[in-house]
């Protein structure tokens, strides 16, 4: 599968070669959809916490006796219908991920790189190791007309992450973090020859024999 290569400066760099394996399946969307779930639970904090019976503050002392007062029978003011009372089957902190059979995650990896070629929203450049500051960035990136971008490359160059750090719609990740939210999460695609070559080598070398 034949791509047009662009420099940063909008010019053309050539063609490049980009493998039928990894962009040019059909996109699964239930896959996709699996893998951001998986994704999204993986990053939650898991501390939300409520006290129970045994952990609020109050005395332990049966308020009323048993019988004879015309009431409910209480045994405790740390019971749940009571104000200062504990919670009953609150949240604890637990961890919110899950197992994803890493098959799963690959082939939602391999969609989402599909789906943006599909859409033609996939962007392949030479290079993005020559801008150092946010104005240069957002100049070049606004010549390609993006507005939401995500630039993947072999190796995160300093000077370009510092350069689009404050850019709200501009992320830029190595390959090795490439991943089925965050491309999804933005409008183009934008791969690197390197970049290109380096999902190549880890989701081709991922494929068991």
């Amino acid at each position: 599968m034949q791509i047009s290569v662009k420099t940063f400066d909008n010019g053309d760099a050539g063609m490049s070669e980009l493998p039928e394996a990894i962009f040019g399946q059909a996109p699964r969307l239930d896959i996709m959809a699996r893998v951001v779930r998986w994704q999204l639970a993986a990053r939650r904090s898991g501390n939300h916490r409520t006290k129970g019976m045994g952990e609020v503050s109050g005395t332990t002392r049966k308020p009323y006796k048993q019988k004879g007062t015309g009431n409910a029978r209480q045994g405790s003011l740390r019971a749940p219908q009571f104000r200062t009372g504990g919670v009953v089957h609150g949240p604890v902190v637990r961890d919110h991920g899950s197992d994803l059979p890493k098959k799963i995650r690959r082939l939602g990896l391999i969609s989402a790189l599909s789906q943006k070629q599909a859409e033609g929203k996939l962007v392949v450049l030479d290079n993005v190791t020559c801008v150092a500051k946010t104005k240069e960035f957002h100049r070049r990136a606004l010549s390609f007309g993006w507005r939401s971008a995500l630039i993947v490359d072999h190796e995160v160059d300093v000077s370009t992450q510092l350069a689009c750090r404050n850019l709200h719609e501009f992320d830029i990740l190595p390959a090795a973090g490439a991943n089925v939210y965050d491309i999804l999460n933005h409008d183009v695609l934008v791969l690197t020859r390197n970049g290109v070559a380096a999902l190549e080598r880890r989701l081709i070398g991922e494929v068991s024999p």
